[in-house]
């Protein structure tokens, strides 16, 4: 099976924030410990004061040139075609500190892609996009959405980037192609003692394998660095402040940027926000209930449809228990799927969570379980493999591992196999689809060689200038209530929050004129929309 538009769509929907049961923890710095093949951790460096980096590279001269191919870190693919009008997408590269405890030490490169504003006599600056996963490589993501900036680049040049760890930017390697198949192929939610010792194992051999294959890298993949990354990236594009535009984890990537830098934030939008006060597991099990809501409102408007759904129930709990069984069925004896793969269950309950998050991929959710039902698993395991970052040929991007490179080296928490299995009935009471799926996911962190930097990460922001967060009624994966967390942690007179009462992960991207309308006035009049704004 090909990549439909369809299928892309919903791959590009589900880039900003990944549901996978190995997405769990994050860092600031760290240090090999010599000679032990293991990672000690140095103090994780909280204060701005530490990111000043060496005059060289405050002054270094970025070279654009025509982008090439993405890399198959970043998902392969050929060169972004050209904007309307013939703008051409240009991309480069920026050196940053390794380590930003040590300015002088070591440096990487980060991959950067603009578009150039349209008005360069009214340009503004540039708008810098991160969005989310972690692990979203920029280079592909940002062309990926054509024109749905358009009205933004009138005044800005659009810059995204391949954050550290991700894609072209040192990207984060555990399992290899093969072994990936493998990984997802596996039973992710074990029901039985040897299952279990199985996952676990599972579990071991990826965290051995990130280590083994990127272990000195790993202490700096975390959210601090980034920020200090994009402080160092806006005056490395000749802009007097950070022009900021984050989506899903890229609204924590933007909260913690401002509680360093307040003083730095220009214009900044954070749109499907992730909520600050809530550690790992909290966040994990707010998933399975934004999750839970989203199948709820798939099931009902099938049910609701009556005879032209082709699931069978005459209400959405119908539905529901329907598919309940169905991934019950698929647990004892997977079908057929995409060449030699099968349709296992854990791969069922991730097309279905990928299809979750646009209303504009839930004919193809009912469509591929339907034909699941029918023996015929292609359509299912495809939509997983979107959510996977699998491409038709094979390959996968490096979003897993980075996934989980950066969630683990900021979150202190830790699951063994017997503490997840203990948290499993609250997940559950949360979601009968996808409780388990999510509980089980815990586990990820455990045994990683990076220290967590914190529980919840610090987004106050006291002086720094209006932060527009917007939070969506209906959003799966960045539930609603975090976008209030984030604009009240941002601090009075900082957050600023609107509603956009819709389907889907994330607001702007849905095509709704009133939000577009809210957050072009703001980045392009620095009109501010009063706070408690609603958008239907």
């Amino acid at each position: 099976m090909s990549t439909s538009p369809a299928l892309r769509a919903a791959a590009l929907a589900a880039t900003a924030t990944v549901l996978l049961p190995l997405a769990a923890c994050s860092d600031a710095g760290s240090d090999p410990a010599a000679g032990t093949g293991r990672i000690a951790s140095s103090p994780h460096a909280a204060n701005a004061a530490e990111t000043t980096a060496p005059r060289d590279l405050a002054s270094q001269k970025l070279e654009w040139k025509p982008c090439p191919a993405p890399s198959e870190a970043e998902g392969g693919g050929t060169a972004p075609s050209p904007l309307p009008g013939g703008a051409a997408w240009e991309c480069s590269s920026m050196r940053v500190p390794l380590d930003y405890a040590k300015p002088d030490g070591d440096t990487i490169e980060l991959a950067l892609i603009r578009a150039r504003a349209i008005n360069q006599n009214r340009r503004i600056g540039s708008l810098i996009f991160n969005f989310g996963g972690p692990g979203a490589s920029g280079i592909t993501t940002l062309p990926a959405f054509g024109t749905t900036y358009d009205k933004l680049r009138s005044r800005y040049d659009l810059v995204s980037f391949d954050p550290r760890g991700v894609g072209r930017s040192e990207g984060v390697e555990c399992l290899d192609d093969k072994q990936l198949d493998a990984y997802f192929q596996s039973d992710l939610t074990p029901d039985d003692a040897a299952e279990v010792k199985t996952f676990a194992k599972g579990q071991q051999k990826y965290v051995a394998a990130c280590e083994k294959n990127s272990g000195n890298e790993l202490p700096y993949v975390g959210t601090t660095n980034a920020a200090r990354d994009m402080d160092l990236m806006y005056r490395v594009l000749g802009d007097k402040k950070l022009n900021y535009f984050g989506i899903s984890y890229g609204t924590e990537l933007g909260g913690v940027y401002a509680h360093l830098f307040p003083k730095n934030v220009g214009r900044a939008v954070l749109d499907a926000v992730v909520d600050p006060t809530e550690n790992y597991e909290q966040s994990s099990l707010g998933q399975a209930k934004g999750f839970q809501l989203a199948l709820d409102n798939f099931t009902k408007d099938c049910a609701d449809r009556s005879g032209a759904c082709r699931l069978p129930g005459a209400t959405g709990k119908e539905v529901e228990l329907w598919i309940a069984d169905l991934l019950q069925r698929l647990e004892k004896r997977p079908i057929q799927g995409l060449g030699t793969r099968k349709l296992t269950q854990t791969q069922a309950v991730t097309g279905i969570a990928a299809a979750l998050y646009s209303r504009e991929t839930w004919t193809l959710l009912e469509q591929g379980l339907d034909e699941a039902d029918g023996g015929n698993g292609a359509l299912l395991l495809a939509l997983a493999d979107s959510l996977n970052g699998r491409s038709d040929d094979g390959h996968y991007n490096n979003l897993s591992p980075a996934n989980t490179a950066i969630n683990c080296t900021d979150s202190k928490q830790r699951f063994n196999v017997d503490e997840a299995k203990a948290r499993l009935p609250e997940f559950q009471k949360a979601s009968a689809i996808f409780g388990s799926y999510l509980g089980w996911g815990l586990v990820a962190c455990n045994d990683w060689p990076v220290p967590g930097a914190w529980d919840t990460p610090d987004v106050s922001a006291p002086g720094a200038a209006p932060v527009l967060v917007i939070g969506n009624t209906g959003d799966p994966a960045t539930p609603y209530k975090g976008a209030k967390a984030m604009a009240d942690e941002l601090g009075q007179g900082v957050g600023v929050q609107m509603t956009y009462e819709g389907q889907g992960h994330g607001a702007y991207n849905s095509g709704n004129a009133c939000v577009q309308k809210a957050v072009g006035g703001y980045l392009l009049d620095g009109k501010v929309p009063a706070a408690g704004t609603v958008c239907h």
